[in-house]
């Protein structure tokens, strides 16, 4: 019963957390969610508390943070355990928070503020491509094509290839940058990729620099490249394409802060 409490022996936590392991790497969950998942459970087995008692001690956390730790139960029991969860969480719906976006002098500001050649392309490709942080930072060479134009995506979200444009003013940027066969595009200093924390830091900078009092972090640009597409007249369907989103209700949020329509209106009065 999820109700029971039970006290696992070191052995048997141990045990219990290479299962968990196996079955968030049978189902290809990203890095993120199984180190999140991992942590919990962790946690719950050395509380020696019922998932009640546990999520119970998750309430003055944020609704998110309650979430996590409640799917991470479930799973846990439902795929480790091989039993039911019999605690129910009345997961409050979301309310709609519309995403910041830049407008297109704000991210021209960015990107010509910006020296260092690396940095700018990584402004680049998540404006101009509207790429989330780690599909930047995964990028390799080889994912480039410059002959059709395009870029494969091979370390998308969820496991799933798309394609993408590639832009000319990404290309002339690319080719001042000096194109490579094979190998990741963005290497620090240390020859290794780039971490989140360097390309979040690159935004803030650049952002800083170019006057913009904004909150910006990588998924502005993404938020922005949307929201320009669809102000400019691009179907969108296309653009859940090219952001790779599974559910067009995901991609629809851009139409509350697209100014296409609402200009319209503007000029009926």
């Amino acid at each position: 019963m999820a109700t029971e409490i039970k006290n696992y022996s070191p052995e048997e936590r141990y045990r219990l957390i290479g299962k968990l392991i196996e079955e968030i790497k049978l189902r290809r969950y990203s890095y993120q969610t199984g180190k999140s998942y991992i942590s919990i459970v962790k946690d719950f087995l050395a509380s020696s508390k019922t998932p009640r008692e546990f999520l119970l001690s998750y309430s003055t956390k944020s609704k998110s943070t309650m979430r996590s730790v409640y799917f991470a139960l479930k799973f846990f029991y439902r795929n480790v355990l091989n039993a039911e969860f019999e605690e129910k969480l009345p997961l409050a719906r979301k309310f709609l928070k519309l995403p910041l976006v830049l407008s297109k002098e704000e991210v021209n500001k960015m990107i010509d503020s910006t020296n260092n050649l690396k940095h700018k392309l990584v402004i680049m490709f998540l404006y101009y491509a509207g790429l989330r942080l780690d599909e930047a930072r995964n990028l390799n060479w080889q994912d480039i094509n410059f002959d059709r134009e395009i870029i494969h995506l091979k370390t998308a979200k969820g496991d799933k290839e798309r394609v993408v444009f590639l832009h000319k003013k990404l290309i002339d940027v690319l080719r001042m940058y000096g194109t490579k066969e094979e190998g990741p595009i963005f290497i620090s200093q240390r020859e290794g990729k780039y971490n989140k924390r360097t390309i979040q830091q690159i935004i803030k900078f650049s952002s800083k620099k170019a006057g913009i009092k904004k909150n910006v972090t990588p998924h502005t640009l993404r938020h922005s490249f949307a929201t320009h597409l669809l102000e400019s007249g691009a179907d969108i369907r296309y653009i859940q394409q090219l952001l790779g989103h599974k559910d067009l209700k995901t991609t629809q949020i851009y139409t509350h802060v697209a100014n296409k329509d609402i200009k319209k209106l503007a000029n009926l009065l």
